[in-house]
């Protein structure tokens, strides 16, 4: 009897997870970047305001009003030779308590030869007991460009919330002509606030982030670094395998999204997506 009930639990809880997907790739017409087939499930949309020049921006909108335990979000794009593409998120996206499974969000970006390509998402807030995975695939041609961000904020210290415990897992796989040129797994679990608060982790701090960019060389580390002044919080970068990364920490995430915003503005003659703007 008990088994009965244990399985018409776990199916109802499976029933409401959310999932959603999105593919779509883009393509030069006439000189203007255009968008291909769009394949569009579950509570996963993407809508593209007015075009911006040559290039096309995307707004990622996730109609299940947040991420729980279990929920299953997959994005696959593809940049096609020559085109210029920017992709952000309506608003931050919520990460709730997980009793169970973990959320799931797969990403994966390509950018054929002379394409750029921007993902610059706003931010991802993980409320306590939050569990999620996160994988980010990208794969570049050699001469294509890319400009990408991901913030995480560990509760809404503005609402007086912390995350104590939970589970964060971050894959990233970054591939160049075809050839792996970064590659990093950070796993946070168990006693996460513990674990913010050491020196070498976060120093207390309550929000991460990471910028990449490619490519990236010492020029472009040297004029970020002008700017240093400027950083509430701490921010270190550095360039290696033809590409920069900026590491980002603070003590609550407007200061850390002011930071993000400077290192993205000197790193890139793209502008910041407008919603980043509000």
């Amino acid at each position: 009897m008990r088994t009965d009930i244990t399985r018409a639990a776990s199916a109802t809880f499976a029933a409401n997870r959310a999932q959603g997907a999105v593919r779509f790739g883009v393509h030069l017409q006439d000189g203007v970047t255009r968008r291909g087939d769009l394949h569009e499930s579950g509570s996963l949309r993407v809508r593209f305001p007015s075009p911006e020049a040559e290039g096309l921006s995307g707004v990622f909108v996730n109609t299940a009003g947040g991420i729980a335990g279990g929920d299953r979000f997959d994005i696959d794009i593809g940049a096609g030779e020559g085109t210029r593409l920017t992709l952000t998120t309506a608003a931050a996206e919520k990460v709730y308590r997980a009793p169970g499974p973990a959320a799931q969000l797969n990403i994966a970006l390509k950018a054929e030869a002379g394409a750029h390509l921007a993902w610059l998402p706003q931010e991802t807030i993980l409320f306590d007991r939050a569990r999620i995975i996160r994988r980010i695939d990208i794969d570049l041609a050699e001469d294509a460009s890319l400009l990408l961000c991901e913030i995480v904020v560990f509760g809404r210290a503005a609402m007086g919330e912390t995350m104590r415990h939970g589970e964060f897992v971050d894959r990233w796989r970054l591939r160049r002509g075809g050839k792996l040129v970064f590659a990093e797994t950070i796993r946070l679990d168990g006693d996460i606030g513990a674990k913010l608060a050491r020196p070498a982790v976060a120093n207390g701090g309550v929000a991460i982030g990471t910028a990449l960019i490619v490519p990236g060389d010492e020029a472009v580390v040297e004029h970020i670094r002008e700017a240093s002044e400027t950083f509430g919080g701490e921010v270190g970068i550095s360039c290696w395998n033809g590409f920069a990364m900026a590491r980002f920490f603070a003590q609550d995430a407007a200061g850390l999204r002011a930071d993000m915003m400077t290192v993205l503005g000197r790193a890139s003659g793209v502008a910041l997506p407008r919603l980043w703007l509000n």
